[in-house]
Formats: structure tokens, C-alpha cells, sequence
């Protein structure tokens, strides 16, 4: 699994709230509680995207430029190989195979997705992979063309029939949809805790119960049933808070990756991840969510009693059966980051200004998730509607989840929230109350 790319601390708000791509610096006196604070925990986190990705602007050509990815595993480039720009492990491995004419087979009916992490592990669709994108095997027969040969080829390529060209463009299409593929899977894969590889041995443990200290004083002095409840509501939401806040940072730095979400500006990003936040963490945590318990990242099991104290028992209901039914569809961790992004790139979130480049940008991403769930599920042609249907549900779940946040915000003072976890569900900070 790749690393992901080193990001400030999410607890650190940045003082200057100017945006590296050229959103208006927050003048004095506006709302500090506004969701758009250009200060807050998540626009720092943002911003670390321009510190990485594109400081080199300034530079002319510097980081950005120098990376040229492989068009077969998406590896760094080292050069123009037999027709294609590709990495050195690429060139070599077809070198190889035509070669030794090599015949390989696959075990997964040729669907297998070939990127940096895994190319070894079918030779076949790696091979596939190689002539899909271009490379030639006359290059690797006869070596290096001559210059004469070399200009006819040009000139009989220049009477390509209308036919061939419209092929063509359908490669090039083709190609560009399993680009987008291959960025978003490896952005998922880097960036979630919730991978096949990363809960395949996850060892679970318990929440466990609200201990007596230092709350001991405090659960003394609770006159009732009713209020020893509101105490192990206030506990649990502070441990909740305390292991889903790194999720957030992850979710910040996928989507920093995602097709187009960069092209925007910093206002509708913040909006984008505030309010798609919790519906892609849903997605992703229903994996180790069942009747009983949810499970996060690190194995820490909450029951379905603390989850029904924590809010009520139709809302946990509802998060079970979501789960439930989308358990039942099976995607693999490509498909779940494909509708991750497709999740974040809703266009029609309350307060977005740029319509038209969110949508333009979430039909790509449906194509390529439609794409890639047909190459794995070609024997159930319902599978993508029945994905799609789930759209309308999480964003209902969405809805319903920030009602209940309406007790976080009566409710503030008596708890100790991480920065970014209070920040991204607009919990009210003491310093707001100061103001």
C-alpha cells in the first residue's frame, strides 16, 4: 500500500486564512462559525494539497512536471518504450513475454486491474494492458526502425480512413475512463482505513463502558436515570468523535486525488467534504457494521446499545439495514472508492456555485465506476442501478445524521471534541461562545 502524502497536523488551524489558488482572503469580522472559515481545521488541511502539488507552479515546471505516469501500472515513466510512455518494470516485462512468446492465463476471466501495487500479479492482464494501451510488437521483433522506414510509416498513417480514426477515438476514450480508474483506486487504497488489506486481520475490541474517573464526581452528583444517560451519551460521543476524526483527515486527502475536485475553488471544497463526509465514511465503515456492532479502522467495536444511546433506535436501524443491502452488492475496493468520489461530487449540496464542472466531473466518475462494475460483475447487469439506488438512501442517512447533530450543538459545552471532528460537522468551538 502506497503512503500518503505527508499533511499538517488536523488539530493545527492555520492563521493565514489566505488560499494558495487564489480564493479572497476572510476578511475581519466576518462569521467565525461560517462553514467556509478559510481558518478552519479542514481548509488547512486543503491547503496542504497547494504546499505539495502545486507549490511547483511557481517554479515553472518543477514537481508537477517531472512526474510522467506509466500508461500501463501508473508508475514514474522513465521514457518512450515500443510506442508507449512507460516505466522500466513495463518495457521490460514486454520485452520479455514477446520475446520468449510467453503465453500467460488469468484466474479472474481477464478483468484483473493493473496498477503500480499489484502488476505482478497476473501476468496476463499486465501483458493485456500493454497492447490495450499501444505497444508495439514489431518494436520489440526488429529493434529500432530505420529513419526511411520510419517516414513511410508516417506517411501511411497520415491515410487513416474516417473508420480507424473513429476507433481511435473510442481507445482514447476507453483509455481515459481507465484512467480515471487507476487515480481514484489508488487514492482509495492510500487513503481509507477500511481496505481489504488493511481489516483482513483487524483484531476487534471492545468500547467498554464509561469509567468512574474523572467523571466519578460528576456521575455522583447525577440526580436521576436521566441524567447518568445524558453522561454515557456525552462519553460516547467523545470516544466516536475520537475514532472517526482520522477518518476525516483521510477522506481531505482522497479527495484532494479525485478527478476535477481540485479545479474547484476552496468554498465548494469545503462544502463537498463537510456535507459528503459522513455519507462516504457510512459506505465505508458498513463493512464492519452488522446487527450488533459498528467496527472502526483500529478494531474498536461499538455495540448497537451504545450506538441506540448515541442517537435513537430508528436512526441505528436504518444505518444497519443501509449496511446490510450494501454488503449484499459486494464491490471490491476499487468499486467503493469509485462511488466514494461519485458520492463526493454532488453538485447539488446546499451552497455549491460551480454546477456545471461538479456534474461535469461526477459523469465521469459514474462512468468509470459503471465501467469497472461491469468488467467485475458481467454476470449481474443490475448491479450498477441497484449501486445507484444507494445515492438517494446515504444522502437521506446524511440528512438524518446532521438533525442529530442539532443535540451536539445544545449540548457543546459538556463535551471534549477533537478540532477537525468539531469543525467539520459545525460544532459550535468556546470561542465562538466568547464572541
Amino acid at each position: 500500500m502506497e503512503p500518503t502524502s505527508s499533511t499538517p497536523s488536523p488539530e493545527t488551524s492555520v492563521a493565514d486564512s489566505t488560499y494558495s489558488s487564489g480564493s479572497v482572503k476572510q476578511e475581519p469580522g466576518s462569521n467565525p462559525a461560517s462553514p467556509l472559515e478559510a481558518s478552519s481545521p479542514t481548509a488547512a488541511a486543503l491547503r496542504s494539497r497547494d504546499q505539495h502539488y502545486v507549490a511547483a507552479d511557481s517554479n515553472s515546471s518543477s514537481t508537477t512536471k517531472s512526474f510522467v505516469p506509466c500508461k500501463v501500472c501508473g508508475d514514474k515513466a522513465s521514457g518512450y518504450h515500443y510506442g508507449v510512455t512507460s516505466c522500466e518494470g513495463c518495457k521490460g516485462f514486454f520485452r520479455r513475454s514477446i520475446q520468449k512468446q510467453i503465453e500467460y492465463r488469468c484466474l479472474r476471466d481477464g478483468k484483473c486491474l493493473v496498477i503500480r501495487l499489484n502488476r505482478n500479479r497476473c501476468q496476463y492482464c499486465r501483458f493485456k494492458k500493454c497492447l490495450a494501451v499501444g505497444m508495439s510488437r514489431d518494436s520489440v521483433r526488429y529493434g529500432r526502425v530505420p529513419k526511411r522506414s520510419r517516414e513511410r510509416s508516417t506517411e501511411e498513417a497520415s491515410r487513416v480512413s474516417t473508420t480507424d480514426a473513429d476507433q481511435s477515438d473510442a481507445e482514447t476514450k476507453q483509455l481515459a475512463v481507465y484512467d480515471v480508474i487507476l487515480t481514484v483506486s489508488q487514492a482509495h487504497h492510500a487513503n481509507c482505513g477500511y481496505t481489504e488489506e488493511h481489516t483482513r486481520n483487524l483484531v476487534r475490541k471492545p468500547l467498554g463502558e464509561m469509567p468512574a474517573s474523572p467523571q466519578e464526581d460528576i456521575a455522583d452528583a447525577a440526580s436521576s436515570t436521566a441524567d447518568s444517560i445524558e453522561l454515557q451519551r456525552c462519553w460516547l460521543w467523545q470516544e466516536l468523535a475520537a475514532n472517526v476524526t482520522p477518518s476525516v483527515q483521510r477522506v481531505v486527502e482522497f479527495a484532494k486525488r479525485v478527478p476535477g475536485f481540485c479545479d474547484l475553488g476552496q468554498d465548494d471544497q469545503l462544502i463537498l467534504i463537510k456535507i459528503g463526509f459522513f455519507e462516504i465514511w457510512l459506505s465505508h465503515v458498513a463493512k464492519l457494521t452488522s446487527g450488533a456492532s459498528m467496527v472502526f479502522d483500529d478494531g474498536t467495536t461499538v455495540s448497537r446499545q451504545q450506538l441506540e444511546t448515541m442517537y435513537d433506535a430508528d436512526f441505528v436501524t436504518s444505518i444497519i439495514h443501509f449496511a446490510s443491502t450494501f454488503n449484499a452488492l459486494a464491490l471490491n475496493d476499487t468499486e467503493l472508492g469509485l462511488f466514494s468520489a461519485v458520492v463526493l461530487l454532488t453538485a447539488d449540496r446546499p451552497g455549491i456555485t460551480d454546477v456545471k464542472t461538479i456534474e461535469h466531473y461526477q459523469d465521469k466518475l459514474i462512468e468509470a465506476l459503471k465501467v469497472q462494475v461491469g468488467r467485475n460483475h458481467a454476470n449481474e447487469p443490475q448491479l450498477f442501478s441497484n449501486l445507484l439506488i444507494k445515492l438517494p438512501e446515504l444522502r437521506n442517512l446524511g440528512a438524518k445524521h446532521t438533525a442529530h447533530l442539532d443535540w451536539f450543538r445544545l449540548n457543546w459545552s459538556k463535551l471534549t471534541l477533537p478540532p477537525l471532528f468539531a469543525e467539520i460537522f459545525d460544532i459550535p468551538k468556546c470561542e465562538d461562545d466568547l464572541q
